[in-house]
């Protein structure tokens, strides 16, 4: 009797199994190969950043070694930087079309192939990076994400947050509203179409041209990420001064889009072994930009004399109001990033009041560092 009790454990265990691994109940063990599957994957990852870049690269680097470790070999994920395999902006295509079967990078480079795709990678005046990641996982964030995504067949995730960031390295003073009229920025996104609205000219410039076009007056003015990436690439060397606040990305979110084709050839086991990785590295990178932005920024202003400035509140609040308007105008515009719009938009009223007597509140009391 207990032998017999036994084995029934061990079939109802093993069914159990099955059936957690196919999401479904198998008729047999053929009905579910990837259940038991030592089948093993090879996937090259394209991304917009230079191989082994600060932050950014490298939490690429870490999503792929991860991904590699916690399936033990069975997908193998090889990184490639920007123009290695593809140009940096041709990601979103080169997975879209199998050229990889994965990417990294930031949605709002997508403005081009859909605008809602702006969203997931944070809206200017928006959430910050925590407020961000609880819509995208607990809001319905990331439902709407993959529904924008699936005409191209691809499956977004977000793998990565580089926090707040800077508004930026200017070869000129900002201290009024005129003093944005034909500003040639390097600014993407639904911030370079602010800036549109104010009077400047955004453009978008991959980071390995940064330098050159800011020191050579290509462009006036540019923003990148904060003090770690910055302090990297050497932009105090070619701008006398540094902005803040980072008006247009309050909490930027990084993605990685997986091909369909080439998720939907996974077992079950490896999609949550690509899931777990992706969630994993947001905030392994989150950590690495606040630890490392303090460290550069000391650098910048101790070291190296940069004039950290803030834009005047004339300005801030002239570009918040472009901003609210420009959002509506495209909500009427897009069924689609209508809807978004709303969703985002409710999050927002509802995290708020949280975020002003926690975060905020406890922030403000806080002795102020450059007061001397």
């Amino acid at each position: 009797m207990d032998r017999r009790k036994f084995v029934t454990a061990a079939g109802v265990a093993g069914a159990a199994g099955l059936l957690s691994a196919c999401g479904k109940q198998p008729t047999s063990q053929t009905d579910c190969p990837g259940a038991s599957s030592a089948e093993t994957f090879e996937w090259k990852m394209v991304t917009s950043w230079p191989r082994d870049f600060p932050g950014l690269g490298t939490g690429a680097n870490r999503l792929a070694e991860n991904i590699t470790r916690l399936s033990n070999g069975r997908l193998k994920v090889k990184v490639y930087g920007g123009n290695e395999l593809v140009p940096p902006f041709e990601v979103f295509d080169a997975v879209s079309q199998g050229t990889a079967e994965m990417g990294h990078s930031a949605a709002y480079y997508w403005k081009g192939k859909t605008a809602a795709a702006q969203f997931f990678a944070g809206i200017p005046f928006g959430l910050s990076a925590q407020e961000f990641h609880g819509w995208i996982y607990y809001g319905g964030g990331l439902e709407l994400w993959r529904e924008v995504y699936a005409p191209f067949d691809l499956i977004p995730f977000l793998a990565g947050s580089s926090g707040p960031q800077m508004a930026g390295w200017f070869n000129l003073e900002i201290n009024s509203l005129d003093d944005l009229k034909g500003l040639k920025m390097r600014i993407p996104g639904l911030g370079g179409e602010i800036l549109k609205r104010a009077g400047g000219t955004p453009v978008t410039i991959p980071v390995a041209e940064l330098f050159t076009a800011l020191q050579t007056g290509i462009i006036d003015a540019t923003e990148w990420v904060g003090p770690y990436n910055d302090l990297t690439i050497g932009l105090f060397r070619a701008a006398k001064y540094y902005y803040y606040p980072g008006w247009h990305e309050p909490g930027t979110g990084l993605e990685c889009m997986v091909s369909r084709d080439a998720w939907e050839s996974l077992p079950e086991d490896l999609q949550a072994v690509v899931e777990v990785a992706c969630q994993a590295v947001v905030t392994d990178m989150l950590s690495d930009f606040n630890s490392h932005n303090g460290i550069a920024l000391k650098q910048l202003v101790e070291q190296h004399g940069v004039q950290l400035r803030r834009l005047p509140d004339e300005v801030l609040i002239h570009l918040r109001e472009i901003g609210h308007e420009l959002m509506r105008d495209l909500a009427a515009k897009d069924e689609l990033f209508g809807r978004i719009y709303e969703s985002f938009t409710a999050y927002y009223e509802t995290v708020s009041p949280w975020t002003a007597i926690s975060e905020r509140s406890l922030l403000n009391l806080r002795p102020d560092p450059f007061a001397g």
